[in-house]
């Protein structure tokens, strides 16, 4: 058979293979027991049509300012996105107020702790199928269709950030499409993004409460409120030691 021949007469599937090939298909080995060795398929896949590499989306919280009981943008974290509000071992809390103590000090602070969205994030760096990835616009995310549940991205989270989805779902939100058997996470609100409100559901429920203790925006924008206000204040990255450089910052910690 002549190559001409041979290329006049691929099938679809030969088409397929080729154009999965050239979008840059890797395939990784993980071992996950002794002696078994884990192949995921991770094609790179464009971003979100949305998402641009001019934007970097972050947040910072003012601990001064929230309120040590108030958890309204817990609430509001779970309305949005369809979450049922329960705090056992099993259920998702995509953000969550933790009360931390100076060791030295014994000055006590409360804070809201969600992904810290971070620019070297440890989940996507182990996943062996591509599902943890970040976006162009640094929001980081979880693709439940090729999630496979392994938990990997779990355990390397250094800020607990991540929750596995352990029971079938009802009344979901259709715009945050979640699944039993996927682990999941604080998105950012990215369908509020994508739709160009740039806002999340726990800073709108912050302010509109009077609390005003959350600010979300663009960090690559000089003249963003998030970019003036962490120009002018020391912020503190949780676990900063770690060199990730998280997109979520702290005042008064």
């Amino acid at each position: 058979m002549n190559d001409h021949h041979h290329h006049s007469s691929s099938t679809p599937e030969d088409q397929a293979r080729r154009s999965f090939i050239k979008t840059g298909a890797v395939v990784a080995g993980v071992t996950v027991a002794p002696g078994v060795l884990l192949y995921g398929a991770a094609q790179a896949r464009a971003p979100e049509q949305a998402a641009s590499a001019d934007v970097r989306w972050g947040m910072l919280i003012d601990t001064t300012k929230c309120a040590d009981g108030c958890s309204d943008c817990v609430s509001a974290c779970n309305t949005e996105n369809g979450l049922s509000g329960a705090t056992g071992p099993q259920d998702a809390q995509w953000i969550r107020k933790l009360n931390i103590k100076h060791l030295k000090t014994g000055v006590e602070t409360s804070l809201p702790m969600l992904c810290q969205h971070c620019e070297h994030p440890p989940c996507v760096d182990v996943c062996p199928t591509g599902a943890s990835m970040k976006r162009a616009d640094g929001i980081v995310l979880v693709d439940r269709h090729i999630c496979i549940g392994c938990r990997y991205c779990m355990m390397a989270c250094p800020y607990k950030a991540r929750s596995f989805v352990h029971e079938p779902l009802t009344d979901q939100n259709p715009e945050v499409p979640r699944g039993k058997g996927c682990v999941e996470s604080c998105t950012f609100c990215v369908q509020k993004v994508d739709r160009g409100e740039n806002t999340t559901a726990c800073v709108e429920a912050c302010n509109a409460a009077g609390h005003k203790a959350m600010i979300f925006g663009d960090l690559m924008d000089p003249n963003s409120e998030l970019s003036q206000v962490l120009r002018s204040t020391m912020t503190t990255e949780v676990r900063a030691d770690l060199g990730l450089n998280t997109g979520v910052r702290y005042q008064g910690i």
